[in-house]
């Protein structure tokens, strides 16, 4: 398993690399917020669903939790492998590190997630 930056993947991104972004969180995270295009595979559900929702094992998977203390991705970065899925990475600094940067987000909570990251970020 590979790791990608948050400026590799900006750049992908940007790009129009063909990439498939996979949030691991439960739903309501992922309905609060997410990176752009990215679709919701919860880690409980990974191996159960993987193969309708990332039907190619070749395509380029980047899976993602909230942030670098959260050890979902790796997690789902590991079962992808064990599925047989070839290109997966792990964008290991999450999505906390995409809106700390700035970056846009979709969902139905995006003031409440920045406002939350902002008090977060205020406490250290």
């Amino acid at each position: 398993m590979s790791v990608i930056t948050l400026n590799e993947l900006k750049q992908q991104i940007d790009a129009g690399a063909p990439l498939t972004l996979v949030e691991v969180l439960a739903p309501h995270a992922y309905r609060a917020a997410h990176l752009p295009g990215a679709i919701n595979l919860p880690l409980l559900g990974l191996r159960r669903m993987a193969e309708a929702m990332l039907p190619d094992k070749q395509a380029t998977i980047i899976v993602y939790c909230h942030n670098a203390r959260c050890g979902s991705s790796a997690k789902a970065a590991r079962v992808l492998g064990e599925l047989g899925y070839a290109n997966v990475r792990e964008f290991r600094d999450g999505k906390q590190a995409w809106i700390a940067a700035g970056y846009p987000v979709e969902g139905e909570a995006v003031p409440a997630a920045l406002a939350a990251l902002s008090v977060e970020q205020r406490s250290r």
